[in-house]
């Protein structure tokens, strides 16, 4: 009997050990969970292209759930995959809409990991975060960053002898939304122009959507009107016709969250070329990162994490168009205008925080900053 006894017990020692094996061996289970839909050539692809690197190198498995554009189902759609539970082991979400439904409901799953990203999770508000939100982890991306340089580049280029630009520095940015995250790209769009030009006019507009290209075409069609040479989108799949406006004027754009020239460039390579850089919030970057520190268990959850132009979270796309559009001495500009922000030599403004600004404050009013543009552009001259 006592033989008998001591065989059981190795037999379930056994078959705990194959089971921790298989577990280990298990791919990874990601839901990645679009309060819209794909196909936006912009930020909800750029999440995606992450999950695809994601599948690549890690072997994993990705569920991606489009919620579609209407806000109405956002919450329930959220709900509906984070209960489906036995399906994931990560589950991906984002955009500050979606703050309250996933910090009201991730700790109904203490035993899953949440990635939350384009905003912070409310950790202190104990009203919201249930249990401080101790299993979620989220990203938010410095856009003023990336949007700073993004004002730098469209004056600079403004004043060159470039056909489809005119003498005065007029630049436009048409939000999709008049709301925090927009205006932090784009205070950091104006402090980039200014710091190029005392004399330059950033021309605002929201849309009022993010999935209205006859919109945005709309609206940039008055600021080329107007006078502006580059219109920086911020407007989703709105943004398209901020590109079709661009090329019908044959004046030039600035795309947003994902190289959008290159997305373009074997289907419509005209327009692509009026896209002369897009102002890079890297999602696919930030969302590989983040799986990578979680299988190496040096994922800290409970916090939010700030990505800016020194961790590569933002940045402006170099491609051959840009390249081939861009004078030596505007990328020796940009290169030199990231090293000073990395360096702390200038300090971008924001939407948000203690010392959050408004959009329109004019260049008068921008910070003072003892860097030397002006050598760069003589240089050119």
């Amino acid at each position: 009997m006592v033989r008998s006894r001591s065989l059981v017990a190795m037999l379930v020692v056994a078959l705990l050990s194959i089971a921790s094996v298989s577990a280990q061996d298990a791919p990874l289970r990601i839901t990645y969970v679009v309060n819209g839909v794909l196909g936006d050539k912009s930020f909800f692809d750029s999440g995606q292209r992450g999950m695809d690197m994601v599948m690549d190198e890690f072997d994993a498995e990705v569920n991606t759930v489009e919620l579609g554009i209407d806000p109405a189902n956002w919450e329930t759609g959220l709900n509906d995959a984070m209960s489906d539970a036995d399906s994931y082991d990560i589950l991906i979400a984002g955009t500050f809409q979606m703050i309250d439904y996933l910090a009201s409901r991730a700790h109904l799953y203490p035993d899953k990991v949440f990635f939350f990203y384009d905003a912070p999770m409310p950790y202190d508000n104990a009203e919201i975060c249930v249990e401080a939100c101790a299993n979620v982890y989220s990203i938010t991306y410095n856009q003023n960053e990336g949007s700073f340089l993004a004002g730098v580049y469209a004056a600079a280029m403004s004043m060159q002898e470039i056909d489809g630009m005119n003498p005065e520095v007029v630049l436009g940015a048409v939000g999709g939304q008049d709301i925090p995250v927009i205006n932090d790209f784009i205070v950091g769009y104006e402090q980039g122009a200014c710091l190029v030009s005392a004399d330059a006019q950033v021309l605002v507009q929201y849309a009022g959507g993010w999935n209205d290209p006859a919109k945005g075409k709309e609206i940039a069609l008055a600021m080329y009107e107007q006078g502006a040479d580059l219109v920086f989108q911020i407007a989703g799949g709105t943004g398209v016709g901020v590109f079709e406006a661009a090329q019908e004027q044959e004046r030039f754009a600035i795309g947003v969250d994902s190289d959008q020239a290159s997305i373009i460039l074997d289907t419509d390579p005209e327009q692509a070329e009026r896209i002369l850089t897009s102002m890079m919030k890297n999602v696919d970057n930030s969302l590989f990162r983040a799986v990578e520190l979680y299988l190496n268990d040096e994922l800290v959850l409970g916090a939010a994490e700030g990505l800016g132009i020194e961790e590569g979270g933002v940045g402006l796309a170099v491609n051959d168009i840009y390249t081939a559009a861009t004078p030596q001495n505007v990328q020796d500009l940009i290169a030199a205008v990231q090293e000073a922000v990395i360096a702390g030599d200038i300090e971008v403004i924001s939407a948000f925080g203690e010392n959050a600004v408004t959009v329109g404050m004019g260049c008068a009013e921008m910070p003072e900053t003892e860097f030397d543009v002006a050598a760069f552009l003589e240089a050119g001259m």
